[in-house]
């Protein structure tokens, strides 16, 4: 049987913050945002937790991580991009792994992932050839602008979906995808992965898995985790 891995790109810094300290290590709930993703994923059926941090990072250290040994590992290997920094975690690897072996990669910054939406992940994607994430359906109306912000179309959302993490896809097809992509960036694992002519699952989840991107989303994502208490 295949294990789940799960692997979290961490090395960047979170620019739209316009904050100092990088974006996973801003207190959330008296801990580093970065800790609610690792404790969903820890306490779950993923085997191992491998967290990809960029080779200078000085902020791991300072924290206590215990909590989620023996499951976590910190590999200081993380590139400019974040497909990078996912490639080079799963080049890290590539001795502990089988090639259909299932990774899901998440997101540092999404620490309101649900243990509901994760299991639902694992369920519906566990049998797929091809593999899945976790999304939402488009309710709002779209526009396009121009550099003005101007409205230059409105968009059709039919059948657009928003991508969320976890992405599940196998080792082996996963780290291929990425590898012929390699010195482009492709924003997600699941653009990888089209590009091979694959159409991974769309698992449906909900906004409360948001990511935090703009300091307002502190505050949102901090009522959610009370919520879930």
């Amino acid at each position: 049987m295949p294990d789940y891995l799960a692997l979290i790109p961490a090395a960047g810094h979170g620019a739209r913050m316009g904050m100092d300290t990088p974006k996973q290590y801003l207190t959330l709930l008296g801990k580093p945002m970065i800790y609610h993703a690792l404790r969903r994923l820890c306490e779950s059926d993923v085997k191992r937790v491998y967290v990809v941090l960029a080779p200078d990072d000085v902020y791991w250290l300072r924290h206590d991580w215990d909590a989620f040994s023996p499951k976590l590992r910190a590999l200081f290997c993380g590139g400019e991009t974040r497909a990078q920094s996912v490639l080079n975690g799963l080049r890290a690897i590539q001795h502990e792994v089988y090639p259909q072996d299932w990774i899901l990669v998440h997101d540092a910054a999404r620490p309101c992932l649900s243990r509901y939406h994760l299991t639902k992940l694992l369920q519906e994607v566990a049998d797929d050839e091809v593999g899945g994430l976790l999304a939402v359906p488009v309710a709002d109306t779209l526009k396009r602008a121009d550099p003005d912000r101007r409205v230059v179309q409105t968009e059709r959302r039919e059948g657009l979906w928003q991508a969320q993490t976890p992405q599940m896809f196998r080792y082996g097809l996963l780290t291929r995808a990425l590898q012929v992509l390699e010195g482009e960036a492709p924003t997600d694992e699941s653009r990888a992965v089209e590009n091979l002519g694959l159409r991974p699952k769309l698992v449906a989840s909900d906004q409360r898995n948001l990511k935090v991107t703009y300091p307002q989303d502190l505050e949102l994502a901090e009522l959610i985790l009370r919520s879930e208490r």
